[in-house]
């Protein structure tokens, strides 16, 4: 079911979603439409068939507050201004995948953590967590993989 994968430097541009924490689970699907619709004014996607989100579950500081839904690219040239980007530093993560409803992705995010704490893997709840989006466009059918930050 899970896994542990080490990622290298992640360069993500997209839109950053902050509102109250019940509303998110409306929100970022809306973001996640937009990103779509606007994806051809990035420049350097990497793949533009995947969604990330990224996100600190203990954000400390107003800037790192919220959820971003973002496309990769390979580098920042000519970022439309009404977009932001963000440097999802290398780490270490543990990796499950969530098919389905997004209101069960807590589920999910559940089992992860149960296998993470069974295999003594220290969650990292000040650094960047990730979502990647196989498949986004129905909330009711998601296809994500759930990168959950992990002491090395």
């Amino acid at each position: 079911m899970a896994e542990i994968k080490q990622l290298p430097e992640v360069k993500l541009v997209g839109f950053r979603v902050l509102c109250p924490g019940e509303q998110y689970i409306e929100e970022i699907p809306k973001a996640s439409l937009r990103l779509a619709d606007r994806l051809s004014e990035i420049k350097n996607v990497v793949n533009p068939s995947f969604q990330y989100g990224a996100f600190i579950v203990d954000a400390h500081s107003e800037e790192e507050d919220g959820y971003w839904v973002c496309a990769e690219v390979s580098d920042f040239d000519e970022v439309p201004a009404s977009f932001d980007k963000l440097i999802i530093p290398a780490q270490t993560y543990a990796v499950c995948r969530h098919k389905g409803a997004n209101h069960k992705i807590r589920d999910s995010y559940e089992e992860l953590h149960k296998w993470m704490k069974e295999q003594k893997h220290k969650r990292l709840m000040d650094k960047w967590h990730m979502e990647i989006f196989r498949s986004w466009s129905d909330p009711e059918n998601l296809d994500v993989e759930l990168w959950d930050t992990v002491a090395q």
